[in-house]
């Protein structure tokens, strides 16, 4: 027969282990033993009898011990007992086991990721940098603590979650971005978890997303819908979506084997830092949120957060025209930083900055040679007398740098070489 009932129980005793095995099976049997209880109404004659004693049942021969729990004395004396054994109060002793104490824990390296982001979530302030711990074993909690100086360190956040991270296991050429990539694969090792494959549904909700750091401190963002494991802590992620949040212009060519590459999920954690911190080279001390800053165990780490999330993204889809009195006429679009952007229900695109400003450089291969600067709307005529004086008359095709203006200065460029189409 099999008990399915749990019940949990805690002394403050310090007895031998010996001891203590005797105590909870003695606790287990009374527990069994007293499944069955007695109620029974006595005449006044049994008025000597008082809780806590125990008496004698005869049940067809046989003597059952009850402890009496309770007596109500209104007329004949209602009585209630439960079922008692008196061996299981002189069980012998458990056997004997000697005592382990319980080893320290040594923690392996811990793998750290500092990072600056585009926003990726609304709950996040978009000037945030974010932090990436892994610990094997798992801390519990890590802990981010910052200076100013090497000295006198403050504890700014702590860390529930271990993070994902991993390596390119092979060089990542450069992709398409705003479609998908099918040319190139990604093959990543990762330190632990796994990871799944998803419906382009999904995809595009915002799933599977990780960052590649293509060089030190500047990551691509990248998606991927398929995720085939081929070997141990080795996956091949296809069907990309390159250079999402706006990180085109961090996109590696290629991206090297052994970059850092960290999954984009809940193991992350935003830093609490101030708009008023961007620029500064903080010193951050990380590790076990159960240690001091001046441990051993901590590692020291040195990042300036620059507040990616505030850079604009990289104007679109830039269009030029011949006009009949030799002009160019220039147009573009403006994209937006804010998540709601990619609204498929807003009528007009959010506006993230200040307001609208543009940098437009024109080059001649790699020389620039014209700069039209703080433009206010996303239209430039470029004249046949500038395009004289820059190239020397018309010209067939054109090479342009387009910038918008934010907070932080210019942001993400966009670059384009146009072949001209004559005015209809």
């Amino acid at each position: 027969m099999e008990a399915a009932r749990v019940t949990s129980d805690s002394f403050p005793l310090a007895v031998s282990l010996e001891e203590a095995d005797r105590r909870c099976r003695r606790a287990l049997m009374e527990a069994w033993v007293g499944r069955e209880t007695l109620t029974a109404k006595l005449p006044p004659s049994n008025l000597a009898l008082d809780p806590g004693d125990v008496v004698s049942l005869n049940n067809d021969g046989r003597l059952i011990d009850y402890r009496i729990t309770r007596i109500g004395d209104a007329g004949a004396r209602a009585v209630e007992a439960i079922r008692t054994d008196a061996t299981i109060y002189d069980l012998p002793p458990g056997q004997y086991r000697p005592a382990n104490l319980p080893g320290a824990t040594v923690y392996g390296p811990a793998e750290i990721a500092l990072m600056d982001l585009p926003q990726i979530s609304d709950a996040v302030p978009a000037h945030r940098p974010y932090a990436a711990v892994f610990a094997k074993p798992w801390y519990g909690t890590a802990a981010v603590w910052r200076s100013a100086d090497t000295s006198g360190f403050a504890l700014m956040d702590t860390i529930g979650q271990a993070a994902q991270i991993g390596t390119l296991a092979a060089d990542l050429p450069a992709g398409p971005i705003n479609r998908f990539d099918h040319g190139n694969e990604l093959l990543l090792d990762v330190s632990s978890g796994t990871l799944t494959s998803v419906t382009d549904m999904e995809l595009f909700a915002g799933a599977n997303a990780l960052a590649v750091e293509s060089a030190p401190g500047i990551r691509e963002v990248i998606q991927f819908g398929n995720a085939e494991l081929v070997a141990t802590g080795r996956y091949r992620l296809t069907h990309l979506l390159r250079g999402q949040r706006g990180t085109g212009d961090a996109m590696g060519s290629p991206a090297p084997t052994g970059a850092r590459v960290v999954i984009l999920g809940s193991g992350i954690q935003s830093l609490s830092i101030a708009e008023a911190d961007l620029g500064l080279p903080w010193n951050w001390r990380i590790g076990p949120a159960s240690a001091a800053p001046s441990d051993a165990i901590m590692q020291a780490k040195t990042f300036t957060p620059n507040g990616r999330g505030l850079m604009p993204f990289a104007p679109a889809q830039v269009r030029m025209r011949r006009e009949a009195n030799g002009d160019l006429a220039l147009r573009w679009l403006r994209c937006d930083r804010s998540l709601s952007a990619d609204s498929w229900v807003l009528t007009d695109v959010p506006m993230s900055e200040a307001s609208e400003a543009y940098d437009l450089e024109f080059l001649d291969g790699v020389v620039l040679v014209r700069t039209a600067s703080g433009l206010s709307s996303p239209v430039f005529t470029y004249t046949a007398a500038m395009q004289s004086a820059d190239f020397g008359g018309p010209v067939t095709s054109l090479s342009v740098r387009l910038y918008q203006i934010g907070a932080l200065g210019r942001g993400a460029p966009h670059f384009e070489t146009i072949t001209i189409k004559e005015s209809l």
